[in-house]
């Protein structure tokens, strides 16, 4: 049984900072791109930034270029996400997402391709 957990959120101002964790378990981790969602009150679930299984390659929402980085850990089955210089528009729930088959990385936008979802940790930025 796969388990994606989310941890790190919280309430910070505007230019802070913060560092996002997930544990991924019941899946042989360093198979798997890895994929940071978000969803705000009232949108659609957002692309955020993906990672290749090796970590070779790393894709990030238009949005977020230049301020998060991805990261990966495959002897620790961890992903982070890297938050700096939040704005109040990042406010959003994140969360983890691992795909339904390994060593694919086609559509890592779109949602619809991963099968595996964490909780959600909330991330609240204050102007």
């Amino acid at each position: 049984q796969v388990q994606l957990v989310e941890s790190g959120g919280g309430l910070v101002q505007a230019g802070d900072s913060l560092r996002l964790s997930c544990a991924a378990s019941g899946l042989t981790f360093r198979q798997y791109t890895m994929g940071w969602f978000r969803q705000a009150p009232g949108k659609d679930r957002e692309f955020v930034a993906a990672i290749t299984w090796g970590g070779s390659r790393r894709w990030y929402a238009d949005s977020v270029k230049g301020r998060f980085t991805i990261s990966r850990d495959n002897d620790k089955n961890m992903v982070y996400l890297q938050m700096n210089s939040l704005k109040p528009e990042d406010t959003a729930i994140y969360y983890c997402a691992a795909p339904g088959r390994p060593y694919s990385s086609d559509n890592y936008y779109s949602p619809l391709i991963y099968n595996y979802w964490g909780q959600g940790t909330q991330v609240t930025v204050s102007s």
